[in-house]
């Protein structure tokens, strides 16, 4: 298997392309051999570490499918595929992923803007899967490396900036407007003088035991699951006029197959690239913060194949497309 970790200007561009696919293998076999040293204080750890994300990360995923339009249950199925798929087949070790809020913003606008029907929605996620795994497989990950901190901090203002303005309404105890954000600005001076008290009092709260959580604490129990745990007893137990997300599906997802059309093919590249390039962007930049806190060192272009196969998954599924999650990474470490 040596010959597959020969550097770069070992090998002629026509080899590289007969290459990626054995490195993709020689990568399991790597992950069988670090089995064989697997203890079980190591699984208490990742046992434990698991149940922690998942506690914290299965509300956010069901609040960024209501948020995205596609209804909780989705935030749900792509927290299994995205989830699963992403730890099964990428290249960073306790890295958590699942639905997040980039990937939600940018679905949210597909919704509206690109897709005529839920169906076409999810043929858009699986294929910015694809493209996700082309980027892998064409070594295209360690790129990443280069983008400028201003343009990732301003981007992520942007998608902060986004999430605020639609669940504005939400926040009110108003129902989210279709078109994003500017259908959201559009009729809030409408609706902005039919508050619901309580729902707002119920936010406000969640709001803002989520923020001065102290740090301290957070190490034990992250701020955020503490800020749902204690909206969600306000609002059963105090305020009962609160919108509510209802009944989550139980069972295991239907699979789903809606042959596309031609043309819809040819439209939806634009949003499935941007897909790919948001998810791919997003889950290094994560996978470099697991990095930080392990002192180990991410596969880029093995996370790349392993992230697009989870969102291939979640788009077959009915699942919100998901990337690495940096809180739910930060909780497993």
């Amino acid at each position: 298997m040596e010959i597959l970790t020969l550097p770069d200007r070992c090998i002629s561009s026509k080899q590289r392309r007969y290459v990626a696919f054995p490195v993709m293998q020689a990568q399991s076999v790597r992950n069988l051999s670090a089995m064989s040293n697997y203890s079980l204080d190591t699984f208490r750890g990742d046992l434990f570490g698991g149940i922690t994300a998942a506690v914290v990360g299965l509300p956010v995923a069901l609040a960024f499918g209501v948020a995205s339009g596609m209804g909780a249950a989705a935030g749900l199925y792509g927290a299994i595929g995205v989830g699963l798929f992403a730890a099964l087949f990428g290249g960073t070790r306790s890295q958590i992923s699942g639905p997040t809020a980039p990937m939600t913003v940018a679905m949210a606008v597909i919704i509206t803007e690109h897709a005529s029907s839920m169906s076409e929605a999810l043929v858009v996620v699986m294929m910015g899967g694809f493209l996700q795994i082309l980027l892998g497989v064409l070594r295209i990950g360690r790129y990443v490396a280069y983008t400028p901190h201003v343009v990732i901090s301003g981007f992520m203002s942007g998608i902060g900036l986004i999430v605020m303005l639609i669940q504005a309404l939400p926040f009110i105890g108003a129902p989210a407007a279709p078109g994003g954000v500017i259908g959201t600005i559009r009729v809030l001076s409408e609706v902005i003088g039919d508050v619901n008290y309580s729902a707002f009092t119920v936010a406000f709260v969640t709001l803002a035991v989520g923020v001065l959580w102290p740090g301290r604490l957070s190490r034990i129990v992250p701020g955020t699951l503490v800020a749902l745990i204690v909206g969600t007893l306000l609002s059963v137990f105090w305020l009962a006029d609160v919108p509510v997300i209802g009944v989550i599906p139980s069972g295991l997802p239907e699979i789903v197959l809606v042959p596309p059309t031609a043309d819809f093919l040819l439209r939806a590249i634009e949003p499935a690239l941007i897909l790919a390039l948001l998810g791919s962007v997003d889950s290094l930049l994560t996978s470099l913060i697991a990095d930080s806190l392990t002192g180990t060192r991410h596969r880029a272009d093995q996370e790349l194949v392993g992230q697009g196969i989870g969102n291939m998954v979640a788009g077959l599924i009915g699942g919100l497309p998901g990337a690495g999650a940096t809180m739910g990474t930060v909780t497993n470490i």
